[in-house]
């Protein structure tokens, strides 16, 4: 029989780490609902297995002393007061994922946020201010195309004619799916909260990349999360027999589409370290054998945590576009599909994590998010990586030691405990 996650994560953990009220052990639920024949998960956003995972999580909030209650947006908000009261210290992640995708991804911010609040019921730890653990809902965007949806809720980031517009993979509108899943798009539109309800915001994650595995390091600190601007560009050119359309006059989009691909791979390292882009996803019509191509769809990703850096690429993939496009006499259509400005960390913030990783004997070292995450609707806030075992993530093999895992807790919680007690000091000022 195969072992379960629970049983892998146990087998190589190194119980010194138990320390502070934290346990291994308890952290060691992984997987639960929605599990495939892969050993990964498959919850998409607002679906039924999203929402039993949901309900274990408030289960367990509640059994960890925490009120608990499910706002318009399907986001889970359990609440453990503190001796006394202001802006809330928030932290959290989501349950949903790609399709068929890893047991790590989201699932490790909410337990060991919710291991955090177990540790200090254990030691009789009281916090100075109210934190919130929160379950975000449709973080992945597998479900709608539209990611980080639960968190733009909380936040007001999200308006009534984006939710309009949106279909899912079924051709079911969002009205229709989240009147399924309970709610309304009205009340999910209410989950917005008032500024001043939440006072900081930190989340836990896995790097979902090599950089803390090529270090030999445990966990990191971020230093931003990467902007996403995304184009859609349209090579259209003249359709013509193979065989008998000589080389010399044809106008092949194909041809403008692949010296664009190769182009852009080159465009990055000239704007900066951080910067890359991206061609995810290609179309070309009619797609035959022995058809020259008539159209060629594309997108492009591209991020940068340096918001004017970023533009500036994004001006240089537009202007590499046109001029592949006029060198096969091909026409060009550009058009923007999202701009999503970066999210950096404060130096203080991060100097305020040094502190804690160096506190625990971790050489606290910086790295860059270019994955989106619900953290970046949220200012101020914090990120921790842990290590991903082969960089490996949104697939079954995606992979976190738990000796990693439960390391995270420790920074979360040394962290979480210093920045609430600054919290508390500027509410009594």
């Amino acid at each position: 029989m195969e072992q379960s996650v629970k049983g892998r994560l146990l087998d190589g953990y190194d119980r010194t780490h138990d320390r502070n009220g934290v346990s291994g052990e308890r952290l060691a639920t992984l997987a639960s609902v929605g599990k495939t024949e892969d050993g990964g998960v498959d919850r998409p956003g607002f679906s039924e297995e999203e929402k039993r995972a949901k309900q274990q999580v408030v289960e367990w909030m509640r059994g960890a002393g925490m009120d608990v209650r499910m706002d318009g947006a399907g986001n889970v908000i359990g609440r453990l007061n503190g001796e006394a009261g202001g802006p809330a210290f928030v932290t959290g992640s989501h349950l949903d994922s790609v399709p068929n995708g890893g047991n790590f991804d989201g699932p490790l911010g909410v337990l060991s946020s919710l291991e955090m609040v177990e540790a200090w019921r254990e030691t009789g730890y009281v916090p100075p201010v109210p934190v919130e653990v929160v379950v975000f809902s449709e973080e992945e965007g597998s479900r709608f195309g539209a990611g980080v949806m639960g968190s733009r809720a909380m936040t007001g980031k999200i308006g009534d004619g984006e939710l309009d517009g949106l279909m899912d993979f079924a051709g079911r509108t969002f009205r229709e799916v989240i009147g399924t899943y309970g709610s309304t798009p009205e009340e999910f539109l209410a989950a917005a909260r008032r500024p001043d309800e939440i006072g900081f915001y930190t989340e836990l994650h896995i790097e979902q990349g090599k950089l803390l595995e090529q270090a030999d390091l445990p966990a990191g600190i971020v230093k931003g999360i990467a902007g996403l601007a995304g184009l859609h560009i349209v090579f259209r050119g003249e359709a013509g027999h193979a065989g008998n359309t000589p080389m010399i006059g044809r106008r092949d989009p194909l041809v403008a589409a692949g010296r664009f691909v190769h182009d852009v791979s080159t465009l990055p390292s000239e704007i900066g370290d951080t910067a890359v882009a991206t061609v995810g996803k290609l179309t070309v019509s009619p797609n035959g054998s022995n058809v020259i191509p008539g159209q060629v769809e594309l997108t492009v990703d591209i991020r940068d945590l340096d918001k004017e850096k970023r533009d500036a690429l994004v001006l240089k993939v537009r202007e590499t576009a046109e001029r592949c496009a006029e060198e096969q006499d091909a026409e060009i259509a550009i058009s923007q599909l999202s701009s999503v400005d970066p999210a950096p960390v404060s130096d203080e913030i991060r100097d305020e994590l040094r502190d804690v990783f160096m506190e625990e004997g971790i050489e606290p070292m910086e790295l860059m998010s270019g994955a989106g995450h619900d953290a970046m609707n949220f200012a101020p806030m914090a990120m921790i990586f842990v290590r991903s075992q082969g960089g490996i993530s949104h697939n079954p093999a995606e992979w976190t030691d738990l000796s990693d895992c439960v390391m995270g807790v420790h920074l979360l919680k040394r962290f979480a405990e210093r920045r609430m007690e600054k919290m508390a000091r500027a509410n009594e000022d």
